[in-house]
């Protein structure tokens, strides 16, 4: 593994922790955005692991993640479709005022289980 790759996940982690604080704060929100922003990371390492590359947008990491994880059996298929589900979290924090679109708990417990099991199942295939 890069060392870049490792910074990565490292990161990736951080914000799965960060995740799990505000989750614990009742933070929905704040912890649907960092559960994405840990699964972004840690797809992010497998991009730059298989590429040496960074995607320079949300869209484009998404793209490439989905192309590379196709080739990859360990990969489940349903992460690609994660992080594009889960990029709505991170815009309704970012940008929502509005409370029909609020992260409920269960949406939010499901992003952070979903990135936990991403962030590990990369790093066992990029080790």
């Amino acid at each position: 593994m890069t060392p870049e790759a490792a910074q990565l996940l490292e990161t990736a982690r951080q914000h799965l922790a960060g995740s799990k604080s505000v989750g614990g704060l009742q933070l929905w929100y704040i912890a649907g955005r960092e559960a994405y922003l840990a699964a972004f990371h840690a797809a992010e390492a497998l991009v730059y692991e298989r590429t040496g590359e960074i995607a320079k947008t949300h869209a484009g990491l998404r793209s490439r993640f989905a192309f590379l994880a196709r080739s990859e059996p360990e990969i489940d298929q349903s992460y690609a479709m994660f992080l594009a589900e889960a990029y709505e979290l991170k815009s309704i924090a970012d940008y929502g005022a509005n409370p029909a679109t609020d992260v409920s708990a269960d949406g939010a417990r499901a992003a952070i289980d979903t990135a936990e099991r991403l962030i590990e199942c990369i790093a066992k295939v990029i080790a």
